[in-house]
C-alpha cells in the first residue's frame, strides 16, 4: 500500500493543459478590468480637480464678503478655468466651467447666499456646493 502512495512521478500532460488554460482565464479577466479602470480614474481626476477649483472659488468669494470694505455684487457670473492655468489650452488640459451665484439671504441686511457650480466637457451637471456669509468686523482691512 506505501509503495502505491509513494509512485507518483510527476503531474501528467493533462493537469499541465488545466494549469495554462486557467491561467490564461485569469489573465484574459485582468486584461477585460483594464478599460473600466482607465475609466474611473479619468472620472475621478475630473471630479477632484473640479473640487479643487469650486472650493477655491467659495473660499475668494466667501472673503471677499467677510470684508466690509469691499461692496458684494448680486447676481450670477460665469468664467472658464483652465487646469494648468495657463492662457492658452496645453496638450492634455481641462477647461472647467464656474458659474457664480451671489443672492442676498431674504430677512437679513448682512448676509448673502454662494453657490457655486463647476462643470467639465464630460459631466454638463458638474458638481455644486453653496455657502452663507456674513460680515465679520474682525476682517476690516
Amino acid at each position: 500500500m506505501l509503495y502505491l502512495l509513494c509512485n507518483k512521478k510527476g503531474i501528467s500532460m493533462l493537469e499541465v493543459v488545466i494549469a495554462i488554460f486557467l491561467t490564461t482565464v485569469a489573465v484574459l479577466a485582468i486584461f477585460s478590468l483594464q478599460a473600466p479602470a482607465w475609466k474611473t480614474t479619468a472620472r475621478a481626476d475630473y471630479l477632484g480637480r473640479a473640487a479643487e477649483i469650486m472650493n477655491k472659488e467659495l473660499e475668494s468669494r466667501e472673503l471677499l464678503i467677510m470684508n466690509p470694505n469691499n461692496t458684494v455684487a448680486v447676481g450670477s457670473t460665469t468664467t472658464s478655468v483652465k487646469v494648468s492655468g495657463m492662457a492658452a489650452e496645453v496638450g492634455g488640459d481641462a477647461t472647467y466651467t464656474v458659474t457664480t451665484d451671489i443672492a442676498a439671504v431674504p430677512a437679513s441686511t448682512n448676509m448673502w447666499k454662494v453657490t457655486v457650480t463647476v462643470t467639465w466637457p464630460i459631466n454638463s451637471t458638474g458638481i455644486k456646493s453653496e455657502r452663507i456669509v456674513s460680515r465679520q468686523e474682525f476682517f476690516k482691512s
